[in-house]
């Protein structure tokens, strides 16, 4: 698939094209952080460089558990090795704070896991790596109201200074306990609006009608 020509950027696909998926093509423009080209780069290398996505449907991998995938992807990320001791120190840690079942550190990643347990398991892991950058993609779908306060809780436990979240979202329910710094409004693969969190109630207020 063309991303460029095609001009049917979306939301998702945009997170898609920063990480290199390799189902789209990029024909042309750029992609940069910290001034850095990383346009061309596969997938683990831009991980490397400090950018961390979240997805709208986990995938299940049996036979690996929370912790040991936690811990290689901490060792591939920081180039260090882990000391399990500590690293199994913080998780509980993180999960306590998230609300999660400490028993789910040894089960398969996300197998038989809830959609909500899904998603705060998604939020552990940008705590554990500590990105620069986290895309969390549609985080809060199909989330009760108790499960997005948590998962905001968690997303302001991340941030400082020294980082930045993107959130897509198709409803403004997990900014409500966030300090937002900017809204954008994206249609048809271009952004039609930006504004600041006040947007996001006009949005919750009178839907996207306006702008498509």
């Amino acid at each position: 698939m063309s991303l460029w020509d095609q001009m049917v950027l979306g939301k998702t696909t945009t997170a898609n094209a920063i990480l290199n998926n390799p189902m789209y093509t990029k024909n042309r423009g750029n992609i940069l952080l910290e001034e850095e080209d990383i346009t061309h780069l596969k997938t683990d290398e831009i991980a490397r460089k400090g950018i961390f996505m979240s997805f709208q449907s986990p995938e299940e991998i049996p036979g690996v558990s929370v912790t040991n995938f936690l811990k290689y992807a901490k060792n591939k990320i920081t180039g260090k090795p882990v000391k399990i001791f500590e690293f199994k120190k913080e998780l509980e840690n993180s999960m306590k704070e998230l609300n999660m079942n400490p028993k789910n550190m040894e089960r398969s990643l996300n197998v038989g896991f809830s959609g909500g347990e899904k998603k705060k398991n998604e939020i552990l892991q940008m705590l554990t790596l500590n990105p620069k950058l986290a895309i969390l993609d549609e985080t809060d779908s199909g989330l009760d109201v108790d499960a997005i306060k948590t998962v905001s809780k968690g997303i302001e436990m991340f941030k400082t200074n020294k980082n930045a979240v993107l959130i897509i979202t198709h409803n403004t329910k997990i900014l409500h306990s966030l300090k937002v710094d900017y809204v954008h409004i994206l249609v048809n693969g271009q952004i039609v609006k930006t504004g600041s969190a006040e947007l996001a109630k006009e949005i919750e207020e009178n839907g996207y009608g306006r702008y498509k």
